[in-house]
């Protein structure tokens, strides 16, 4: 699928489930294109100053939703690849900003191959509700990556290799 000659000015924001490579080929593509690469949750432990999960864990899942939000509207950088965290598509003000300043891309990945790429679970610093399960989440961020989403990618069974190849041709 390609997209007219605007995204190359324009941003390329990956969203997606934990593990589908939004940071990992994202720094690639943004090498490969020419652009700077951001990644949203990066920019959240340098503002707090520890990582996701420590923030979660002693501040609270309303905190750190309050400050990723604020992290994902502050995002205005142009010709930039910005890799957000799983969580963004949970704040719709921020995913109608990052619609406004580029092409969001889906990285999408089934469940099962989500639970084999992420070997950290419990110190990743995943968004749950509580009492909600790793899969519960997986359900209800499938359907607002989605809703968001201008363009999908299938990276089921995808080298990074191929993930990237595949954002490059966008």
């Amino acid at each position: 699928m390609s997209v007219n000659g605007d995204v190359m000015k324009k941003n390329l924001i990956l969203i997606g489930m934990p593990g589908c490579g939004k940071s990992t080929t994202g720094v690639l593509v943004a090498k490969a294109l020419c652009k700077s690469f951001i990644d949203t949750d990066l920019l959240i432990q340098a503002e707090e100053g520890c990582t996701l999960q420590s923030i979660i864990e002693q501040k609270g899942n309303d905190y750190f939703a309050a400050l990723e939000e604020k992290i994902l509207l502050g995002v205005n950088e142009t010709n930039s690849v910005i890799s957000t965290g799983g969580s963004a598509v949970y704040y719709d003000s921020a995913m109608k900003h990052f619609k406004e300043i580029g092409t969001v891309v889906y990285i999408k990945i089934s469940f099962n191959e989500m639970m084999k790429r992420i070997t950290n679970m419990k110190t990743r610093g995943i968004l749950l509700k509580k009492g909600e399960t790793v899969e519960d989440m997986f359900h209800r961020r499938e359907v607002l990556y989605e809703k968001y989403a201008d363009i999908i990618i299938d990276c089921n069974d995808s080298t990074i290799e191929d993930t990237v190849e595949k954002l490059c041709k966008l």
